[in-house]
């Protein structure tokens, strides 16, 4: 059981690092095929968000995924995880270098399959977020003032306005506690968990 756990928080902590250094064949061996994920600007197929973080790695934007340990829990051959992680983000916003820190965490469904765990499932859940000038500007203050990003929800409204500031769209419904959805995903979560 121990090292099942183990090696599920593995998992957890590999994602984070292929994802933000673009290794690509690692990120998409966390997977099991069929695997789906949910965070602010995507909704899907593992396969796909890999692609599309693939297309544009490296094009305007750099983002860092600081993991801390990840809370396991093992019944037989299924596995949650529940992941704290603070998403560092640096992009160019109408000109304008900005950072990014979105604190939040990762809601993950893992199985073993043949005597291999790997994900299945992965929902990222924000709690709070800010905006920073990477140099302090009146431009800044004066783009925030016209953004209107109060109304997003303020669990993930910097995140929203960056994805919105990128020219996607939201992948809705984007999680948080407290969410009708959001406590449906955690209560789907532990109902499987436990083989229900």
């Amino acid at each position: 059981m121990d090292s099942d756990k183990t090696i599920c928080a593995e998992l957890v902590q590999a994602w984070g690092f292929a994802r933000d250094q673009g290794k690509w064949d690692d990120l998409l061996a966390i997977f099991h095929a069929g695997g789906e994920i949910a965070v602010s600007w995507f909704r899907g197929p593992y396969p796909e968000f890999v692609a599309h973080c693939q297309r544009n790695f490296g094009r305007g934007s750099e983002a860092k995924h600081l993991l801390w340990p990840a809370r396991v829990s093992v019944n037989g051959a299924r596995a949650t995880a529940e992941t704290s992680v603070a998403i560092l983000v640096r992009q160019t916003i109408d000109g304008i270098a900005t950072d990014l820190t979105s604190n939040g965490r990762f809601l993950d469904r893992l199985e073993r399959r043949g005597g291999v765990w790997r994900m299945i499932e992965r929902a990222a859940l924000y709690e709070k977020d800010r905006l920073d000038p990477v140099e302090p500007s009146p431009k800044f203050d004066a783009m925030m003032a016209g953004a209107n990003a109060q109304k997003y929800p303020a669990p993930y409204r910097y995140m929203a306005y960056r994805v919105h500031a990128a020219g996607r769209s939201l992948a809705e419904p984007v999680h948080y506690d407290g969410r009708a959805e959001t406590e449906a995903l955690k209560q789907r979560y532990a109902e499987w968990l436990k083989g229900a």
